[in-house]
């Protein structure tokens, strides 16, 4: 009997069928879901925003003492600087504005993830620094696309889909002229990192430094060499943080 028939129909199944569980793979990984995220709001902001009036800047990278931050958006406008970071998820979330972090409960899996108005702090600290603005004028949004649903009370500038459309709109009252929002807008594009791979290759490398306890840190105030100590009394004895060797005439403290 000849099987050539039977093994090329397989073949023609299995040759299409690979790719697409590939593909569905790769997109089911944190790294797409971050960048379709990222890529969703860029659009509602483009069809929502008036560009002439909301200056939009995307995945923009910036020095930082301790290496890099990464940030996904950032809306410069005559209201403010609104600072977006995007969350693409699903399922439950529960989060407050004071926990360090945050639960997504997707089905019967419970995730913790860093709770992403701390994270946003950190961008609007080094927008800050390049623009030389009160910190009054820096707006942090959250964004979570996805279909996740809050199952406990939210600040308001944590919104989801197009919520934050509404939330950059209420802010109505003129700070900025035109022309310093321009001015902004160009300074932005000088101190940023090129949008290139190998600056995204430099900022995960940060991120993972950042991470390991073992790894040397510099005093973002004087320079000197980070040391890990721990509280010696008080509630929180036992606690260990990251502590300036320069003490005490540097008192800079970072948590580990």
């Amino acid at each position: 009997m000849d099987f050539t028939p039977i093994i090329a129909q397989v073949w023609s199944t299995v040759s299409w069928l690979i790719p697409l569980m590939l593909l569905i793979g790769l997109l089911k990984s944190p790294w797409a879901k971050g960048h379709i995220g990222e890529l969703l709001v860029r659009l509602f902001a483009h069809w929502q925003l008036d560009k002439q009036i909301y200056r939009g800047l995307h995945n923009v990278t910036l020095n930082t003492p301790d290496g890099t931050t990464q940030i996904d958006h950032v809306f410069l406008s005559p209201y403010g600087i609104f600072v977006l970071e995007t969350k693409n998820m699903s399922g439950w979330i529960f989060g407050s504005e004071k926990q360090a972090q945050w639960t997504q409960k997707l089905y019967k899996r419970t995730f913790k993830f860093q709770n992403p108005l701390r994270q946003n702090y950190k961008h609007l600290k080094a927008l800050e620094a390049t623009l030389g603005v009160s910190p009054e004028y820096l707006h942090s949004v959250i964004t979570f696309v996805g279909g996740s649903t809050f199952k406990t009370e939210v600040p308001a500038n944590v919104t989801q889909g197009i919520g934050f459309i509404r939330y950059i709109k209420s802010f109505q009252q003129p700070i900025f002229s035109q022309t310093e929002v321009e001015t902004m807008v160009q300074a932005m594009q000088t101190g940023r990192r090129a949008p290139t791979l190998a600056t995204h290759r430099e900022h995960v490398h940060n991120l993972k430094r950042r991470s390991d306890p073992t790894a040397e840190r510099k005093c973002p105030k004087c320079g000197s060499v980070l040391l890990i100590r721990t509280v010696k009394s008080g509630p929180k004895a036992g606690q260990q943080f990251w502590g300036c060797s320069a003490f005490p005439k540097c008192r800079v403290m970072q948590s580990l």
